[in-house]
């Protein structure tokens, strides 16, 4: 197996800095200056034209002069000899590259052109490049730092972050460190021109040093890649994602309410799920919640126990962990005898425990002793604002060592500033995660069931139906006449050939049509306006239910068509679509959308006239697992009423679950289908099935 050529850009055997400067005032100098001070144990090159000497070391006039090794170039040139440096990086066979100049597609369209001949040069060469536009790249083991940043650098340890922001990097390191949070490694990408996040990931990742996986995103490449490479690695190393650029100022225009409701970032909340990446709201979740995962084992529930020494953090901290989809531990009978003989009668033995404010180390020692010890506890929030009669410090010596020879987390809530910090220190350097709130504590152990639950549930892409006729719908497709538009005709033979249930649907050109339609269906039937123009039919009062009979059926017709000419005059009109009325039952939305990144996306959520009102939806990525279908429904109340809910009987979720998994399919077979949508798909009683009443879609040619 070929070593992985990206190896060079954290683990060098020979960097040459090309533009190091003897200048103090110079990003060169800073450069060479990080380099030469972090302790790099490779061979270190300074190359400049004007020659001379920097840190006791020569300067090269010109890569050419550089002796070996040499497996990574920094290149800090001025933008418009970067192509030419490039050249004389691949004649001298270094094979990586960082770019860490600005002044490329970040500034316009030359700065664009620009860096498009880098990267013909580099791949002409075949040298990887990261940047331009980036600060480089530290391994805290090594140790290599190839950044111009200010010392000090990260501290050593476990958590790695990868960044395509160089700002974002340098307040990351800073804040960190004084978090007590050791970095492992850390990659400014920069514009990626060449190497990517997803690139990077598997990488680093590799790393034995690394225990966590942090991103900083502003947009992803490559969503499929990405998405490959973080299933590859998720099951090896935890990755969170902090995703920038939530909001789009405006939505483009779709053709269902599927596309209307979807957007990017909905797909990367998909991904992220089927992927098992964990999304952070903000750069300081990003990290705290990396503490955890580092320093933490994994829970073996989502039980918790609250071991306080007043009563309002223990009723913060149950408000917290419900929040975070966790849940108070029923503590046993002999646990909360045992707390009874440790602590004072006025203490609370229930969950939360609450030892009162003269708890002492003893008293915190030994009653988290006791919680770890029931086997209905998985993990143990323990709180300590400055106790009365006894310093933090004190009580973080006693929690210590039981807390390291546990296999269950346990979090510590540290609340205060200055009178906590012996504390403080003391959790820091031995790897216990400390907050200074209980939410911050909750959110920790959110996460880490979170993980948990992830790695438990070993999910596989669902098997393709039986019954899916790929030949049969192309030939559906292939006589679709209508542009843009998927004709309800067409949509309905797709779905037949994927054994989708769907209502028949005839048109009707006139009224004694439509009769005769409803008298060979059987009565009572729906009217619905056939006209590709109008998207929300009852809008218009398009629609008419429960027609009972050939007169109701004749006079409807005249009625739905003087309905749809007043509501929308421009509308083409081409008649009446008839279809059987169907028994009660749940009204769902099953419906599909491609996102230019990620590809398919299925929809499951309420449906009805007020789909997009109620925005009760959620997405998954085709194909899907079971695990994404299940968290679709879980997610909806769409999909938690299927069970049953006071006056509505189970439904028949197999079904809704059947034909999501059918449709997901019929994406992937179909790229040329921009979007479909069965909106409603009624569901009737469980075991009597599922069944699509109106289908639109959009097809791309």
């Amino acid at each position: 197996m070929e070593p992985n050529p990206l190896i060079p850009f954290l683990k060098p055997q020979g960097v040459a800095i090309v533009g190091a400067s003897k200048d103090p005032t110079k990003l060169g100098y800073g450069l060479a200056r990080n380099l030469t001070l972090c302790g790099y144990p490779g061979a270190i090159h300074f190359v400049n034209p004007k020659g001379g000497q920097l840190f006791n070391r020569e300067i090269y006039p010109s890569l050419n002069a550089v002796p070996d090794p040499v497996d990574l170039a920094v290149l800090l040139t001025p933008p418009a000899f970067v192509p030419q440096t490039l050249q004389e990086c691949g004649e001298r066979g270094i094979r990586a590259a960082i770019i860490a100049s600005g002044g490329f597609k970040e500034t316009g369209p030359e700065g664009a052109a620009l860096e498009a001949e880098c990267v013909n040069v580099a791949r002409q060469y075949g040298i990887r490049l990261i940047g331009p536009n980036c600060i480089g790249t530290i391994d805290t083991h090594v140790p290599l730092d190839t950044t111009f940043l200010q010392p000090p650098g990260p501290s050593r340890g476990e958590v790695a972050f990868i960044s395509h922001s160089g700002a974002i990097c340098a307040a990351v390191i800073d804040w960190v460190r004084g978090q007590g949070i050791g970095l492992s490694a850390l990659v400014s990408l920069g514009n990626q021109a060449d190497v990517t996040e997803a690139d990077m990931l598997q990488l680093v990742a590799e790393d034995p040093h690394t225990s966590v996986l942090t991103l900083y995103i502003e947009g992803i490449s490559s969503g499929r890649r990405f998405l490959d490479a973080a299933r590859r690695v998720v099951r090896q190393k935890p990755v969170l994602a902090l995703k920038v650029g939530r909001f789009e100022s405006g939505q483009k225009a779709a053709a269902s309410h599927t596309g209307a409701l979807a957007g990017s970032e909905s797909a990367v909340d998909a991904a992220f799920a089927q992927a098992g990446v964990i999304r952070a709201n903000t750069t300081e979740e990003l990290f705290q919640w990396a503490r955890a995962l580092a320093w933490s084992p994994l829970p073996g529930g989502r039980n918790a126990a609250v071991l306080t020494n007043a009563g309002g953090p223990g009723v913060t901290a149950a408000d917290a962990l419900e929040l975070n989809g966790l849940r108070l531990a029923h503590l046993l009978p002999e646990t909360e005898q045992a707390l009874k003989t440790v602590l004072p009668p006025a203490a609370s033995v229930h969950n939360p425990v609450d030892m009162l404010a003269s708890a002492s180390p003893d008293h915190y020692a030994q009653c988290l002793q006791i919680l770890l010890a029931d086997p209905g506890v998985d993990q143990v929030m323990v709180i300590t604002p400055p106790p009365p009669m006894y310093s933090t410090g004190g009580i973080a010596k006693a929690l210590i060592p039981i807390i390291q020879r546990t296999e269950k987390p346990v979090i510590i809530a540290l609340m205060g500033d200055r009178l906590i910090q012996e504390a403080v220190e003391h959790f820091r350097a031995a790897r216990i995660p400390e907050y200074r709130f209980p939410e911050w504590a909750a959110s920790a152990m959110g996460v880490l069931s979170q993980r948990a639950d992830f790695l438990a549930a070993r999910s596989e892409i669902l098997p393709r139906p039986l019954g899916c006729d790929e030949s049969k719908a192309r030939q559906a497709v292939a006589n679709e006449n209508q542009i843009g538009g998927l004709s309800q005709e067409t949509a309905v033979k797709l779905f037949e050939a994927y054994g989708i249930p769907v209502l028949k649907l005839e048109l009707a050109e006139t009224a004694e049509q439509a009769v005769e339609i409803g008298r060979r269906s059987g009565f009572p039937v729906v009217l619905k306006v056939a006209s590709p123009d109008i998207t929300h039919k009852s809008d218009v009062g398009g629609v008419l239910l429960n027609l009972k009979d050939e007169q109701a059926v004749y006079d409807g017709f005249q009625k739905v068509i003087l309905n749809a000419r007043n509501g929308l005059p421009q509308a083409a009109i081409q008649g009446v679509h008839v279809q059987r009325m169907l028994p009660a039952g749940q009204e769902t939305i099953v419906g599909m959308v491609r996102d230019p990144q990620f590809g398919a996306m299925v929809m499951f959520g309420s449906g009805g006239v007020e789909v997009e009102g109620l925005k009760d939806v959620a997405f998954a990525l085709a194909p899907l697992t079971g695990l994404d279908l299940e968290r679709m429904l879980e997610k909806t109340w769409a999909g938690r009423k299927l069970r049953g809910f006071r006056h509505l009987p189970p439904a028949d979720r197999e079904a809704v679950c059947d034909v999501i998994n059918r449709l997901a399919h019929l994406a992937i077979d179909f790229p040329e289908l921009a979007e479909i949508e069965i909106n409603p798909l009624r569901v009737l009683e469980a075991g009597q099935g599922a069944y699509a009443i109106d289908v639109r879609g959009r097809i791309s040619r």
